[in-house]
């Protein structure tokens, strides 16, 4: 393991310390982004539209609204105005994988009871598959690995996230919530029986504890190793379709503030792989849509299958068993990133297999349910409350 990076701490809640500069910065920036109206992530600028139909999918989303209502009826009045937004508000975008007091908003974990606690990860519990719970859970214990290490009690831990209700929870109206903190963001839209679970963030820094209350435990051992199958079994052609370039981004291309990205389709198309290439890839989406509860998982992977034909798979780094990489599934309806990434916490300048950042994006306007939301408007009057057809 590397040794750590050398820099000072910052006092809870402020941005004061001289690293800072750095962090005022980077808000500054996403506070501009973030004016921005929402048009959502294109390849060219603009949405294609009819993408995203309002539908039944029989799946019911009871559970998530039972748990969020457990949620707020747990919480004190001063948390529950802390906790809710609008179901249109921008605190939806005002998300950071970064340091926690950058972008902040809702109620701390850390700042709950432990029954209170219980009631938020039984909401989150609900909203992904026990795979995806796992995923989630893992990812905030090495959060807590991390701050053994560094003992940074005002950067890392296991509770330093935040959760928000946005709207009411309801069974026909749009509502939806939000859990934001290091390394874990993961937003859930419902509508009826219909949800969108993206952006969905998720990476660690280290991927695995060897030492500490979690030793032994591992996240994206299965996103790293299908996507180096996947692309080790490329013939030298696809090879030169699909590897980009051998140096790595800095970090993936949808991370927050960046809701209006223009990302053209690069690397190699699906129809262009073989049979056996193409379970490859649909095996390593489901990766990551499998992290959404049962039943709307499979919603999900059957809305990537139509549109396979525009389907596109990137590499970006190499292929031998200690390779770094990025990679990248993009089409109309869904954008896949994995990247590793240098040290933040450690002091390698360097990618390494370490720290690792995952992303599952919506392109074309639905990230945060946003068409779906849109088109609700544009069948109802809200303007006096209730529904009123226009």
């Amino acid at each position: 393991m590397f040794k750590l990076r050398n820099r000072p701490s910052t006092p809870a809640g402020t941005l004061m310390s001289p690293i800072n500069d750095f962090l005022r910065g980077y808000k500054q920036h996403g506070e501009a982004l973030l004016a921005q109206p929402f048009k959502g992530i294109t390849t060219d600028g603009h949405v294609v539209p009819g993408l995203f139909p309002i539908q039944r999918t029989g799946i019911p989303t009871a559970p998530i609204k039972d748990a969020a209502e457990a949620l707020l009826a747990s919480l004190t009045a001063e948390q529950r105005a802390s906790a809710t937004f609008t179901v249109d508000a921008d605190a939806w975008r005002r998300w950071s994988n970064i340091h926690p007091w950058v972008m902040r908003h809702g109620v701390s974990l850390d700042a709950m009871t432990p029954a209170q606690r219980d009631r938020a990860l039984e909401l989150l519990r609900e909203t992904l598959s026990a795979a995806g719970y796992r995923t989630a859970r893992d990812v905030m214990k090495l959060n807590e690995t991390i701050r053994e290490i560094t003992r940074r009690d005002d950067e890392y831990g296991e509770w330093l996230y935040w959760v928000s209700i946005m709207g009411t929870p309801s069974m026909d109206q749009p509502w939806g919530w939000q859990i934001d903190g290091h390394h874990l963001i993961v937003n859930c839209f419902v509508l009826g029986d219909q949800v969108v679970m993206t952006p969905m963030f998720m990476g660690s820094e280290p991927v695995a504890a060897d030492t500490g209350k979690y030793a032994g435990t591992r996240v994206f051992e299965a996103e790293e190793r299908d996507g180096l199958v996947l692309a080790r079994s490329l013939t030298d052609e696809q090879r030169g379709k699909t590897i980009l370039r051998l140096d790595l981004p800095v970090e993936v291309f949808t991370a927050a503030f960046r809701d209006n990205l223009q990302l053209a389709y690069e690397g190699i198309r699906f129809g262009e792989l073989s049979s056996a290439q193409q379970a490859l890839l649909l095996r390593l989406a489901e990766l990551y849509v499998a992290r959404i509860r049962p039943g709307h998982a499979e919603v999900r992977m059957d809305e990537m299958e139509r549109h396979l034909a525009d389907t596109h798979f990137a590499w970006m780094g190499g292929v031998d068993d200690d390779s770094v990489f990025y990679y990248r599934i993009h089409s109309p309806v869904i954008l896949v990133e994995f990247d590793h990434q240098r040290g933040i916490a450690f002091d390698n300048d360097e990618p390494s297999r370490h720290h690792i950042h995952t992303v599952i994006r919506t392109p074309n306007g639905n990230d945060y349910g946003k068409d779906l939301l849109r088109q609700h408007h544009a069948r109802f009057d809200h303007t006096h409350g209730g529904h009123r057809h226009p």
